[in-house]
């Protein structure tokens, strides 16, 4: 074993080592690194907390244009319904105030007694035959002919009230005495003397006081029609009349107003001649009636724009007639056939056409006492004014 005191090998034992110079081949020591003793983690208690060393979340991103788009759109939506409700519902107000100012006004009150005011409220509705307005080519569409003058074949008087909203038609040749002129088929009350006179007739005749006076014209008939997209009529027979302008086939039809006018019309095909006419008249206004209180009027602005400006440009009204009362002789006539109205013929003894005096009478009384309710009861009410 060498002598570690050995000069010869200190190189072994970390003493001089030789020179490059003397050994260039002598083994050099490597410097020794230290080692870095391992990190020992200490085990982590249990607990119920969260693990402390999982990374906390990263925070939540603030909210971008991006995700507030949804509600801002819906915003949106809800200010555009909002806005499209609104200005309906000024359409709907201002429509009707518009055709208002646009109708026509007529002194329909009588001078001289009147019977004193009564209890509802009684209309008289005339269907006028003036040709006033129309062109050449439209009465010969609506065969309304060239006849001068004025005359009504509607005459309708509506009361309004406690009891049943009643209508009651009165045939346009009833013989009555009219003020002036003797007695004569009724509705040459309106040829002598307009509404006026014919206001008067009435009053006279059956002691009912008129409140007041709504007339239509060939061309508002047709108008308000075809406003509610036509109506259903039914006739019992192949029904034919050249001086109506009528050629309709037995059974039910849909009509648009010219034909509607025809069938309103027509005499000549009826066995009972005006008083069968007078019932195709309530048929036509029961069906328009019907329509114009469907909820469609409201909710389709082109029936209800229609309908106001066919009355804007056809009705005429009586003086003292105010909006509001106007409403309310609209809203009856679309009860009149249901079983919240009556529709009834003035009381007739026979063809000529004579009133039922006695009957008429008893008819007349319980509309100016206010008591519809007890018109069916007593048998005053048929569709041709004779007795059952």
């Amino acid at each position: 074993m060498p002598n570690r005191d050995d000069p010869e090998f200190d190189w072994l034992y970390g003493g001089k080592q030789a020179s490059a110079s003397e050994d260039s081949e002598a083994t050099r020591m490597m410097p020794v690194t230290p080692r870095e003793a391992p990190r020992r983690t200490a085990p982590s208690a249990p607990s119920n907390g969260p693990d402390r060393r999982t990374p906390a979340p990263a925070p939540a991103p603030e909210p971008t244009g991006t995700t507030k788009r949804p509600r801002s759109r819906a915003r949106i939506v809800r200010r555009v319904v909002l806005l499209v409700v609104l200005l309906y519902v000024v359409f709907l107000i201002v429509v009707p105030v518009q055709a208002w100012g646009r109708l026509k006004k007529v002194d329909a009150e009588p001078a001289g007694d009147r019977p004193a005011e009564q209890p509802g409220t009684t209309y008289l509705l005339v269907g006028s035959d003036s040709r006033r307005g129309l062109s050449a080519e439209e009465r010969k569409k609506l065969g309304t002919g060239d006849a001068a003058g004025q005359r009504t074949d509607t005459i309708m008087m509506l009361h309004v009230g406690s009891g049943p909203s009643t209508l009651i038609s009165i045939p346009r040749d009833s013989l009555v005495p009219i003020p002036g002129h003797g007695t004569t088929k009724v509705n040459a009350a309106f040829a002598y003397g307009g509404p006026k006179l014919l206001v008067n007739t009435i009053e006279q005749d059956t002691g009912v006081r008129i409140d007041h006076y709504v007339e239509i014209g060939f061309g508002g008939f047709v108008n308000a029609v075809d406003a509610v997209g036509g109506v259903q009529v039914c006739a019992h027979k192949h029904l034919v009349d050249k001086l109506a302008n009528l050629n309709m086939t037995k059974g039910c039809h849909h009509v648009d107003g010219v034909t509607a006018l025809a069938f309103s019309r027509s005499r000549h095909t009826q066995a009972l001649g005006d008083i069968g006419r007078a019932q195709h008249q309530r048929q036509v206004l029961a069906e328009v009636g019907s329509k114009v209180k469907s909820p469609r009027t409201v909710l389709d602005p082109f029936r209800y724009y229609g309908l106001n400006e066919a009355a804007a440009s056809s009705l005429v009204v009586s003086k003292g007639t105010s909006p509001v009362a106007l409403g309310r002789f609209a809203w009856a006539m679309t009860r009149v056939n249901g079983t919240s109205g009556l529709t009834c013929s003035m009381p007739i003894s026979d063809l000529a056409v004579h009133w039922d005096r006695t009957r008429a009478l008893a008819l007349m009384n319980l509309i100016k006492n206010d008591e519809t309710d007890q018109i069916k009861a007593a048998g005053l009410c048929t569709a041709t004014g004779f007795k059952k």
